[in-house]
């Protein structure tokens, strides 16, 4: 299996990008694709002793994009990128993943154009890992679309059982739907009738989640549009820095406090890995047709490595072949029960609701269905 690795994206390019590449390679003998400008990326790589004896290549690339650069200009002038490069290799079945730590908006709007999208899939999302009370729970979308439609809200849902299924190993994942409150009746228009297509479709649908159950890990799947998504990524990376730092500063107070560190050291440091978005390495671009892992523009070489290895799990467990499937079987199975259904979702209560008045009109408006 050989990985492509954009060598010249993220903030610590390409020195951190190639270190992780070549610890991935040592660790699970993958064959690595570096791409960019060759002979920066062969400079680097020779300060790696024996690199010539790993499963590494280079493969040029003439272009370089930056990570302040819009992704509409990127697409027009620059399409001999290490990103288009890259994703080219993946289309041609030259490797099988693409890992990227480079404009997260660039790659999203490559992988678009050059791998296109699984069929059933309208929109790619950004699929994140969060660390919960029991676990581990996926959030998407966490940034690739600021708006969306209720189908497509749906079809993240899908997307994510998927992986929650196949990654996470759970036997009957369950899936929520973040709004402003647990009610059916709550959110906006869209909220509304993707929360009765995932009630209608074929996963375990939990209702809605409210934004303090997020870390509680009462769901396996979190669904969202990518503006609330990303915006509840960063408050939350910008949450875990602050204690981080408020807890150095407590256990670094006096000699009594430093001690005490030193006695939790051990659970601290588990603490610490379980939070770290290191240990996932990226996240994966689901519902394109090839394996695309964007990692945060500021990773460290054990970042990069973990991503290469994410990409590497996500190709040998098919995850592309099950969200297809998953897709295709809920538009089969929901079409004729999703036109049967609307009589009584738009004018027969919930046996829950309280408030008729407050009742949801639901008014099919996708043409996707």
């Amino acid at each position: 299996m050989k990985i492509a690795v954009d060598a010249m994206g993220g903030d610590h390019a390409p020195q951190a990008v190639i270190e992780g590449a070549v610890m991935a390679t040592k660790e699970c003998g993958v064959e690595i694709a570096l791409i960019g400008l060759s002979d920066l990326v062969e400079a680097e790589l020779s300060r790696h002793e024996g690199w010539k004896e790993l499963p590494i290549e280079i493969v040029h690339a003439q272009d370089v994009v930056e990570m302040h650069e819009a992704p509409s200009k990127v697409l027009r002038g620059k399409k001999k990128s290490s990103i288009k490069v890259g994703l080219d290799l993946v289309k041609e079945g030259q490797a099988s993943a693409f890992v990227s730590a480079g404009n997260t908006g660039a790659v999203l709007a490559f992988a678009t154009f050059t791998l296109r999208l699984l069929k059933g899939v309208d929109r790619p999302a950004i699929a994140i890992q969060l660390p919960t009370l029991k676990g581990y729970s996926i959030l998407l979308d966490a940034g690739a679309n600021v708006d969306c439609k209720s189908s497509q809200l749906f079809q993240f849902g899908i997307m994510g059982h998927s992986f929650a299924k196949y990654i996470h190993g759970k036997t009957v994942p369950s899936v929520g739907l973040l709004s402003i409150g647990e009610e059916d009746s709550k959110g906006n228009e869209v909220t509304r009738e993707a929360f009765h297509l995932l009630k209608n479709s074929h996963v375990r649908f939990i209702g809605n989640l409210e934004g303090k159950e997020v870390y509680q890990g009462n769901s396996d799947v979190i669904v969202c549009d990518g503006f609330t998504g990303n915006v509840a990524l960063k408050i939350s990376e910008s949450l875990a820095e602050m204690i981080g730092e408020n807890l150095k500063q407590v256990f670094m107070a006096n000699w009594i406090t430093k001690l005490g560190y030193y006695l939790i050291r051990p659970q601290f440091l588990n603490f610490k890995k379980m939070v770290d978005h290191s240990e996932t390495g990226g996240a994966p671009l689901l519902g394109v047709n090839g394996v695309c892992i964007i990692a945060h523009g500021g990773s460290s070489p054990k970042s990069i490595k973990n991503a290469i290895i994410r990409a590497k799990e996500l190709v040998e467990k098919k995850m592309n072949e099950h969200i297809r499937s998953d897709i295709e079987s809920n538009l089969l199975l929901g079409k004729e029960p999703f036109w049967k259904n609307i009589k009584k979702m738009t004018f027969t209560p919930d046996k829950g609701d309280s408030d008729t008045s407050s009742e949801a009109k639901f008014t099919p408006k996708d043409k996707s269905f």
